[in-house]
């Protein structure tokens, strides 16, 4: 198990280097800077040009990207330009809203998926699995934008249930419960919103893994022995589809990642997707590559863990 687990964390070594050069490249490609567009039209333009050689922007794109992992393997992410702070302030602030939403999610989808992937294969074909199936489709098909927006404006402007923006109610004193409260109370339409879109690939993984085992010549044979159907379903099909799902969790992350930037930026949350949001429109570009580059190696993270928690479950898969 070791051997395999070192083998892969050996392997995210090349992928990190690549992921980061790649995410230099293509910001240094994006037009303009962080200097065009938003400054004071009436500053001398060679002002302008000596700011941009004292901040090494003319230099090759080798000597700038090697100047940049430098300071990352030292763990300085540059400056924001805009927001003037160090970078990793400026995600010290957010990424701790982005973290307990991502939380959220994963637990509202795996209360929302199990029972109803569960029911949907145990009584396959029948009316049950055929609404619980026509949802997942509906999920299938709806866009994660387009949805939150309806959930923003039906729960949060016309029922006016849930706050419609930001992470915390103005006012309250940090590690009091009712600051704890607000902020479970803010987190719970986004969360909610995109738990109940990107359910549809558990509920019909789960569905699926439970008519194929259901079929199987144990369960076939459990049956043939008198064992009760309550125990056929407990004790040997649940046991056997619910735990390939745990392998899932990696590649969950990875998911809530991208509906993060869209989530956030709608309900105005102040997580690290609305921060990279902003950084494009400002041209932040130290801020874009930090947050791009972060979401990446969690995105790497996930598929480790999944692979891991797979090896677990299956050990077939083990690389010897």
């Amino acid at each position: 198990m070791w051997k395999f687990s070192l083998r892969r964390i050996l392997i995210m070594i090349p992928q990190l280097f690549f992921l980061s050069l790649l995410i230099f490249v293509l910001a240094k490609m994006m037009p303009g800077d962080a200097l065009s567009g938003q400054i004071d039209p009436n500053i001398d333009p060679a002002r302008i040009e000596e700011l941009r050689i004292q901040m090494g922007w003319y230099d090759p794109w080798h000597q700038q990207y090697a100047a940049w992992v430098g300071n990352l393997l030292q763990g300085d992410l540059g400056d924001s330009f805009r927001f003037k702070m160090p970078v990793t302030e400026l995600i010290g602030q957010r990424i701790a809203n982005s973290f307990w939403l991502s939380v959220a999610t994963l637990i509202f989808t795996y209360l929302i998926a199990i029972p109803l992937g569960i029911t949907s294969g145990r009584f396959n074909d029948t009316w049950k699995d055929q609404l619980i199936t026509g949802y997942s489709y509906l999920g299938f098909a709806t866009p994660l934008f387009i949805f939150a927006l309806v959930m923003l404006w039906l729960f949060g402007f016309q029922l006016q249930w849930f706050p419609s923006s930001g992470s915390i109610e103005p006012g309250l004193e940090p590690g009091t419960f009712e600051y704890f409260m607000s902020k479970f109370y803010h987190l719970l339409l986004p969360a909610l919103s995109m738990a109940l879109i990107t359910t549809f690939s558990t509920i019909q993984y789960l569905r699926n893994d439970i008519v194929d085992t259901k079929q199987k010549e144990f369960i076939l044979t459990a049956r043939a022995k008198g064992a009760s159907e309550s125990r056929v379903y407990n004790k040997h099909i649940l046991r056997n589809s619910l735990l390939p799902i745990a392998a899932f969790l990696g590649f969950e992350i990875t998911g809530l990642i991208g509906g993060s930037i869209f989530i956030e930026t709608i309900f105005s949350y102040p997580g690290m997707g609305q921060l990279l949001i902003e950084s494009i429109s400002l041209r932040d570009y130290s801020v874009v590559t930090a947050t791009t580059l972060l979401f990446g190696m969690a995105s790497i993270l996930g598929a480790l863990l999944s692979d891991i928690i797979l090896s677990i479950i299956d050990p077939r898969i083990r690389i010897k």
